[in-house]
């Protein structure tokens, strides 16, 4: 459940990343605005009893493949074959990280 937290929060890091660099009136700045407190406020829980190192690389990481992947898709950024590499080699990074991240280590931790 605290990773699906992570992944939520990355996803809305998504929108305010774009939000900062698109919005323009009032209303586009509230949705960044609220955009950035959803996902602090889940990171921020799901590091509480996650190892913050790791919650914070995977937040970062995915939130960063989904904001090239949304310019390209959204915003007509041109594909570069080497940023496409970069952005696989990051999210090989990431998924490296989620996957040495020992639950039971993590649970034990908390009980300490």
């Amino acid at each position: 459940m605290n990773w699906l937290k992570v992944f939520i929060a990355a996803f809305f890091e998504v929108f305010w990343v774009i939000g900062l660099k698109h919005a323009y009136d009032f209303w586009t700045w509230t949705g960044t605005i609220i955009a950035i407190i959803i996902s602090f406020y889940l990171m921020i829980m799901a590091g509480k009893k996650l190892p913050v190192g790791t919650v914070y690389a995977v937040f970062v990481g995915m939130g960063t493949v989904g904001t090239v992947l949304s310019e390209i898709i959204f915003f007509s950024e041109p594909i570069k074959i080497s940023k496409m590499l970069l952005v696989f080699l990051l999210l090989c990074g990431v998924i490296g990280l989620k996957l040495v991240t020992n639950e039971k280590e993590t649970n034990r931790e908390e009980n300490a």
